[in-house]
């Protein structure tokens, strides 16, 4: 895919960053480079020493006072990650009056170039130039105007050709330092945009679960209250229909618990396929069925065509939710469901006669959001509200093929349905 979008694919850590610097400002500042600073202390000295005696007859010799100046510009290098402005000026200025005493020149730009780089590299850009500024301007202070004053004696002006080479250094060095730091602040962005994408994943797959459960649970509960009721108060009078009363919620119980477990398996082996196949409206007589008990009477007309696993799932829990609703919150025993379907939608309308009751029903407020939630996914719409005679009507359009842009677009969706349902939930609990 990147390939064909034109982009240079590369290593996983190109993209991405080596995961060392994931750290950078992070624990490691509390650790010193050790490692790092004395390979470099050992370049430096041994390299320097080296340079001296390639220019012993055009550069003074190194000195005690020589080699504190190399290893005062190597010890401020383990501070770098700390202090990075400091470490810049402090390697640069160590460096100046190295070079001010008349030095040979060599590996001494080392350590100006790994301050230089460790300042830029995490953002502190005036600092770095700044400080690198100031080394170049000393260094032409010293090459052009004040070697008459200071070591080696009898030496020179510096050849302009030689500011070349060196301008040559600094422009590499700042070439590399500038990359560096563009691709660190790419890699954060992109280790941000992937934290934010599974926070958002998971925040949707949490709602999904809380969803389900809630669907499972209110609709079987409701059904259970209903049938708990009718058995206490038949218990006495009439034992038959008590009995009766407790298959009832012995059967919606053992219903529940297993829709639950299948809700929960997901959680478990998110992988595996679900054991038992999603709840679809060829379950819709099943349904009726299990409203029957509760003392609720439905009709239904129209037949669903064949649907999607997606929408035939979210069908049936409008209608269930709806429905549940209904006994929960309706004086009426009767209830409407309408199937019907048609220029590529789906649609959904369930009615009851009302009026709405004050009876307790434990009810979240979450019924209205969960189908809103569910439709807005889906690319669909959801319409809840009285009816002018006093019933409650509730009318769900779906598509037949999956609409929307996506993940965000389900989820932003949703966020939005959730919140109208929190104003419709001030009227009825869950309607």
């Amino acid at each position: 895919m990147e390939r064909q979008q034109g982009r240079w694919p590369g290593p996983p850590w190109w993209r991405h960053g080596p995961s060392s610097w994931n750290r950078w400002n992070e624990e490691d500042d509390s650790r010193l480079p050790w490692r790092s600073t004395l390979a470099l202390t050992v370049i430096v000295l041994v390299g320097s020493s080296f340079a001296a005696q390639a220019q012993s007859g055009e550069r003074a010799p190194l000195d005690t006072f020589a080699r504190l100046l190399l290893l005062a510009g190597c010890v401020l290098l383990l501070f770098r990650k700390r202090y990075p402005v400091p470490v810049a000026f402090g390697t640069a200025l160590a460096a100046m009056v190295y070079l001010g005493a008349g030095y040979a020149y060599g590996p001494v730009f080392l350590t100006v170039a790994v301050g230089f780089f460790s300042a830029l590299v995490v953002g502190r850009r005036r600092a770095a130039w700044a400080a690198l500024l100031m080394l170049w301007s000393g260094h032409v202070l010293v090459a052009h105007w004040l070697y008459r004053w200071l070591p080696p004696a009898g030496d020179t002006p510096a050849p302009w050709g030689q500011e070349l080479v060196i301008a040559a250094w600094v422009a590499a060095i700042v070439a590399v330092a500038e990359l560096t730091r563009v691709r660190r602040e790419q890699w954060a962005k992109e280790r941000a945009e992937r934290a934010q994408a599974a926070r958002r994943r998971a925040d949707e797959e949490r709602l999904r679960i809380a969803r389900e459960l809630h669907d499972v649970l209110a609709h079987s509960v409701s059904v259970i209250h209903v049938q708990a009721g009718m058995g206490l108060a038949l218990l006495d009078s009439d034992p038959e229909q008590a009995r009766a009363a407790l298959t009832t919620i012995r059967s919606a119980s053992k219903e529940a618990l297993g829709e639950v477990r299948q809700v929960l398996d997901t959680l478990r082996a998110p992988g595996d396929a679900p054991r038992a196949p999603a709840p679809g409206l060829d379950r819709l007589p099943e349904l009726v069925e299990q409203a029957a008990s509760a003392g609720l009477t439905v009709e239904v007309e129209g037949r669903p065509p064949r649907l999607a696993p997606g929408t035939d799932l979210a069908a049936f829990r409008i209608i269930q939710e709806a429905l549940t609703n209904v006994v929960r919150h309706s004086g009426s025993r009767q209830a409407r469901v309408r199937v019907t379907h048609g220029g590529g939608t789906l649609r959904l309308r369930i009615d009851d006669d009302g009026p709405a009751t004050g009876a307790e029903a434990g009810g979240s407020g979450n019924g209205l959001a969960g189908m809103r939630e569910r439709a807005a996914a889906l690319g669909g719409t959801i319409e809840a509200g009285r009816r002018d005679d006093g019933g409650f009507r509730v009318r769900a359009v779906l598509p037949l093929t999956r609409g929307g842009s996506g993940p965000e677009r389900a989820h932003d969706a949703g966020t939005a349905g959730a919140r109208r349902a929190t104003a419709d939930g001030h009227e009825e609990e869950d309607r």
